[in-house]
């Protein structure tokens, strides 16, 4: 029986794992797609209904009509999934460029999720739209053309993990979602990182919200999602609950799924906020 199975609703292709119990909804990053999850959801209680969207660009789902998209364009696109799928009380999940799209949606749906998840945040860099992207930024499309899928994978793909030449199989994996990005839709996402402020959004954002760290992450260092938690902290007057995963690199919910599973059955069941921060060791506080 496969894991999860691959559906489309409205343009956006997605995988889901039926279930009676909660409902997870996953976003994936810039270079990756639903099926990354794939490993995760295998250590998560059976009974919950899993999601993992392709974003709009990515794993067939239909690219977006604006060709320099901004987050909430991406909110749009899941807003318009849950009223789809009829999806409530929904625990939402961000890694990285995931980041910047589930704060987007939080701020406008509160309404819709119990909780949201944010993971090695993808803070942005404030450009206009139309605007001049940043050299490092820029770059991204340009050697993806380049070089094509299978090389600008094979050469990133290392970045993301801890130790890479002891995680063979974990870099193959990373390596293996990468490849699969379509030029159009990852131009898209570049365009939309470069306009991104993360941290306007969180202030914006009045759900709770918790934050996971892979603390050997070299392409959003632990700082970015630190001053993301204090951005909600400032907004909603109380210190938010941070999970640091050690032995971590970038690609933490699979190099350290089980660790990265617990992280959001505890915040699931927290009490508060700062009980979850204190049991992990977090500090108060680009991909």
């Amino acid at each position: 029986m496969p894991i999860a199975e691959e559906k489309t609703s409205g343009g956006i292709t997605y995988l889901e794992r039926p279930g009676t119990g909660p409902v997870v909804v996953f976003l994936h990053g810039i270079g990756s797609n639903a099926s990354s999850f794939l490993a995760l959801f295998q250590h998560l209680p059976p009974d919950a209904r899993l999601i993992a969207w392709n974003a709009p660009g990515y794993g067939g789902s239909a690219p977006l009509a604006r060709t320099w998209p901004e987050a909430q364009d991406y909110a749009a696109a899941l807003s318009g999934l849950f009223d789809r799928l009829q999806l409530s009380d929904v625990t939402l999940v961000g890694h990285s460029l995931g980041t910047l799209i589930g704060a987007a949606f939080a701020a406008r749906h509160p309404d819709r999720l119990a909780r949201l998840v944010l993971a090695s945040c993808a803070v942005g860099y404030r450009v206009p739209p139309g605007g001049t992207l940043p050299g490092n930024v820029g770059r991204r499309i340009e050697e993806l053309e380049l070089q094509g899928p299978d090389a600008f994978a094979a050469e990133r793909a290392p970045r993301l993990v801890f130790e890479p030449r002891l995680n063979l199989d974990i870099v193959a994996q990373v390596e293996r979602a990468m490849s699969q990005v379509e030029r159009g839709g990852y131009a898209q996402a570049v365009r939309m990182l470069a306009s991104g402020d993360l941290l306007a959004l969180m202030a914006q954002v009045h759900l709770e919200t918790t934050f996971i760290i892979g603390i050997n992450d070299r392409v959003t260092p632990e700082q970015q999602t630190l001053d993301a938690a204090l951005a909600w902290g400032k907004a909603n007057g109380k210190s938010p609950g941070i999970t640091r995963i050690n032995q971590a690199g970038h690609a933490v919910y699979l190099q350290k799924p089980q660790d990265f599973a617990a992280a959001l059955a505890l915040a699931e069941s927290a009490g508060t906020a700062e009980g979850s921060s204190a049991r992990h060791g977090a500090k108060g506080g680009e991909a």
